[in-house]
């Protein structure tokens, strides 16, 4: 079982293209722990804006009456992935990974399946 500061930098050196990460709480948009980031990009920032694209797409499902899990939200920009992945059990509820990747470098498939290694051994 890997820790928070652990998982985050597993994610960031074994995923290729991963810039950043984070550990984000979508209850309270607080990121509860951080790696990678510029000046130009402040993670924190990054990670309490996308808690909001998690509740939106929780409240609509909820709208539809889906009675279905997220496992994971991509949004994709012009030179970046951003991965979100809601993390499941008792231990992540209310809890994803945030994930950066540079879009030229990124493999986005074995992004997904690092990702879901990554969180199964987090320890929160």
């Amino acid at each position: 079982m890997a820790n928070t500061e652990a998982a985050l930098k597993d994610a960031v050196t074994s995923i290729e293209g991963a810039a950043a990460a984070a550990l984000v709480d979508y209850t309270s948009g607080m990121a509860l722990g951080t790696i990678g980031g510029t000046k130009d990009f402040d993670l924190e920032v990054a990670a309490a804006g996308n808690t909001d694209v998690v509740r939106a797409k929780l409240r609509t499902m909820e709208h539809l009456g889906l009675k279905d899990e997220i496992e994971d939200i991509l949004i994709t920009l012009g030179t970046q992935y951003h991965l979100i992945r809601l993390l499941s059990g008792r231990s992540g509820n209310g809890l994803f990974l945030y994930l950066v990747l540079d879009k030229s470098r990124a493999n986005l498939a074995m992004a997904r399946h690092q990702l879901k290694k990554i969180e199964a051994d987090l320890e929160v």
